[in-house]
Formats: structure tokens, C-alpha cells, sequence
């Protein structure tokens, strides 16, 4: 990308924070001046809220601004992703902080008779499997749309909000005492939910993105639950570490230019949430092909697919973008990786994936030798929601090779991206 249109970004960023100019200084950036930071602040909001941490040129609106707010509206109330509900529940993180899940239970038998249902010897069935997905930064747990609605009925799900994303509640340790977001604490979180949602029986883990790195933050601080419980592992667009050497598609100065002010700005951002989330909502169909561009690599994705990504990145506050940003730079789980060996893992990345990319999961899989490792050409970030089908079919492959589902079960409706539909 030439400098020139990394100027573009920062120039249509810029004008999400307008509003907020004449607020107080910024740490780390020259003169403290907001308005001085308002470049880089911008970039900020359109870099982070994609889950990305760096900006790319915009695609040029040859739209009017009415006709495409009218698109998102008819997009939002036609498109049926992330309309799938199930039997909802709450955990609690070890910091108080209340966690919202959902569970898919399996279809019963109907050919079952009470008399099959009976304890065999007096001992009741064994638990079944179940599947907790865990989604990345900036998303919540519908981002599995097409997976949830291919599996439905036939293994157990959970899926679940992290901390501040979704219908969970902020982070109780990050609003009464200030304390930083940890990959570490996002492992404790899904120990509660696991505890609460599937206390007994063997489990499946599946991460995309930061919910990978939650995965592997459960595995460092509870090995023995990956020894006694688990049985698959699924890893989808993520990293154990180096965060900080992705570039992002950008040229290195101007990577290390944005990587030695963030910080500060993000700060300040966060202090001034409600003006900032003012101007993003101002310049949304500016961000759209910012979003667009970091989220999906393939030319063709279903518009209401864009839309769906558009509206759970939306929905993250810029003050929980802010207090996550730091961890990624201090996440390296690499050592936690060695407690997957010996156990079926998939490994899978889109190819053009900048957020998290795909070199990154080639490490992983380097790791884990007998780890299936899938590249998916013309693939971005949010692989899951831009070739369903692929990801269906090797989470469906693992999910029969640990156990998890008969040979012969029928896993459908994932299709297209504009061909499901909420069940």
C-alpha cells in the first residue's frame, strides 16, 4: 500500500473524531494536542474497530449517502445471520463479572424408547460432548452463525460472550478497579463458563482469534482439564504470539509510527467514549470499507454477510476496544501449545488473513506435528463467516475424528453464505 493511501485512511478516520476536538492532551504523542492527534486517533478507531490494529485505503463511495444508509437498514432487518438463539445462561468470571451463554443441546432420538433411556446397571448415560465456541475481539459469540446452524441438533454447543463483547457484562476488574484486560483472565472466563455450561463430559474447544488465545490461555492454567476432558481442539485464525510484528498491510514506518502513539491515544479515546462513538456512527459507511477490507479478502461476500460483520464490530464500545488493545501485545502462549499434542487439533487460516496472519498459524500447526493444518486461499480474517462451507466441513471432519459426532450424521445448512437460514 503506498503512502498515499494510508494518508486516505488516516484523512476519513479522522473525521469519526472530529467532534471530540479541544479535548485533553494524549499521552505520547508530540504536544499532548488532541487536535494533533486526531490523525492518529482516527486511524485508531478504524484500525481497532475492525479487531485489526493498522488501517487501509477506503473504497471509493460511488453511492449517495442516503441510498446506502437505506442498504445497511434493508440489509439489517432482511439478513437472517446471527438470528439463532439458544437456552441461555450465566456464569460468573472470578472477578464477579457476569457472563451470558447460550447452549445447543442434540435433537433426542425419536426412536428412543423409555426402556433405552434406562440406566444400564444403575449407572446413568455418560455425558455427552459438548462444543464450546469462543469468538474474537470486536465480535461476539453469533460470529459462528453458520457453524451454530450446521451443527444444530447434532452435538451439544456452547457458545459464549467474552467479557464487555455481547450480551456479558463489562468486565467488573476493568470498571471498579482499573485493571487491564489479560488474555490470562479471558482463560479464567471460559474455565467459569465450561464449568457452568459443561461441568461433566468430554469437550471440544473451538477459537477464532482472541477466542484462540483464550483457548490457550485455559490450557496454561488448567492442563489437567485439557488431560481429563478434552478431546479436539480447533484453532481458527489465531496466533500463540508476536502479535507485535504484524504489520497489517502497511509499510513499516508507518507501522511503528501508529504502534508508538496507540497506546496513548487509545487512553484517551476511552476517556471520551461517548463523543468518539458519536463520530463513528457519523462516518459508518466510511468505515465499511475499512471493515470490509480487514475483515474478508474475497470480492464476492454476500453484502448482508459485510453487514452482519459491520454490526457486531459496531457494537463493541471504543472504551472496551481501548482496554483490550495492550493484551495482544503481551499474549504469547506458545508453551500452552504443548498441551494439545497427542490430541486431534485443527489449525486453519485464511490466506490473506491481516489481522492475525496465517504465518502465524503455521507456527501453531509447526508445533503440533500431527495437527491438520488448512490454508483457505482468497480468505481474510473472518474465514468462518467468508467460506463457511470450508470451515464447516474440517470442524465437522474433527469433530468425527475425536468421537464427538457419528460417521454417518448429516452436518448441513451452512451452504452459502446466502442460503442460510435461522433455525
Amino acid at each position: 500500500m503506498t503512502e498515499s493511501s494510508a494518508g486516505a485512511v488516516t484523512a476519513a478516520a479522522t473525521a469519526a473524531v472530529a467532534s471530540a476536538a479541544g479535548a485533553p492532551g494524549v499521552p505520547g504523542v508530540p504536544g499532548g494536542g488532541w487536535r494533533r492527534a486526531t490523525g492518529v486517533a482516527g486511524l485508531a478507531i478504524g484500525v481497532l474497530a475492525t479487531g485489526a490494529a493498522a488501517g487501509v485505503a477506503i473504497e471509493r463511495m460511488t453511492v449517495g449517502r442516503g441510498i446506502r444508509r437505506k442498504a445497511r437498514l434493508a440489509l439489517d432487518s432482511a439478513g437472517p445471520y446471527g438470528a439463532l438463539r439458544g437456552t441461555p445462561g450465566k456464569a460468573y468470571a472470578d472477578d464477579g463479572t457476569e457472563l451470558y451463554y447460550e447452549v445447543d443441546d442434540v435433537d433426542p432420538d425419536p426412536a428412543a424408547t423409555p426402556a433405552r433411556r434406562r440406566r444400564l446397571f444403575g449407572r446413568r448415560s455418560p455425558a455427552p460432548v459438548t462444543v464450546v465456541f469462543s469468538h474474537g475481539y470486536c465480535l461476539n459469540q453469533d460470529s459462528w452463525h453458520f457453524q451454530r446452524a450446521a451443527l444444530r441438533g447434532v452435538v451439544r454447543t456452547v457458545h459464549w460472550d467474552q467479557r464487555s463483547h455481547g450480551r456479558s457484562a463489562r468486565g467488573a476488574a476493568q470498571v471498579e478497579r482499573g485493571e487491564p484486560v489479560t488474555i490470562e483472565q479471558l482463560g479464567r472466563d471460559l474455565k467459569a463458563v465450561i464449568d457452568a455450561a459443561a461441568p461433566e463430559g468430554p469437550i471440544v474447544l473451538v477459537g477464532h482469534s482472541m477466542g484462540g488465545m483464550t483457548v490457550m490461555a485455559l490450557a496454561d492454567q488448567y492442563p489437567e482439564l485439557i488431560r481429563e476432558r478434552v478431546v479436539a481442539v480447533a484453532l481458527v485464525g489465531t496466533s500463540s504470539g508476536r502479535l507485535g510484528e504484524v504489520n497489517f498491510g502497511l509499510p513499516v514506518a508507518g507501522v511503528n509510527a501508529v504502534r508508538r502513539v496507540l497506546p496513548g491515544v487509545l487512553k484517551a479515546l476511552g476517556q471520551r467514549a461517548e463523543l468518539v462513538e458519536k463520530g463513528r456512527r457519523a462516518t459508518a459507511d466510511l468505515f465499511a470499507g475499512v471493515i470490509k477490507r480487514y475483515s474478508f479478502a474475497s470480492r464476492d461476500v454476500d453484502p448482508a454477510v459485510a453487514r452482519f460483520a459491520e454490526r457486531m464490530i459496531e457494537g463493541t464500545p471504543i472504551d472496551v476496544v481501548a482496554e483490550y488493545y495492550p493484551a495482544f501485545n503481551d499474549h504469547d502462549k506458545t508453551e500452552a501449545l504443548a498441551h494439545f499434542v497427542g490430541l486431534p487439533v485443527l489449525v486453519l487460516a485464511g490466506v490473506q488473513d491481516l489481522v492475525t496472519p496465517s504465518e502465524h498459524s503455521e507456527a501453531v500447526a509447526d508445533l503440533l506435528p500431527e495437527a491438520e493444518l488448512v490454508l483457505v486461499p482468497d480468505a481474510g480474517h473472518l474465514v468462518m463467516l467468508e467460506h463457511p462451507e470450508v470451515v464447516t466441513d474440517r470442524l465437522a471432519d474433527l469433530l468425527t475424528r475425536a468421537g464427538a459426532v457419528p460417521a454417518g450424521a448429516t452436518v448441513g445448512g451452512y451452504g452459502s453464505s446466502s442460503t442460510a437460514q435461522p433455525g
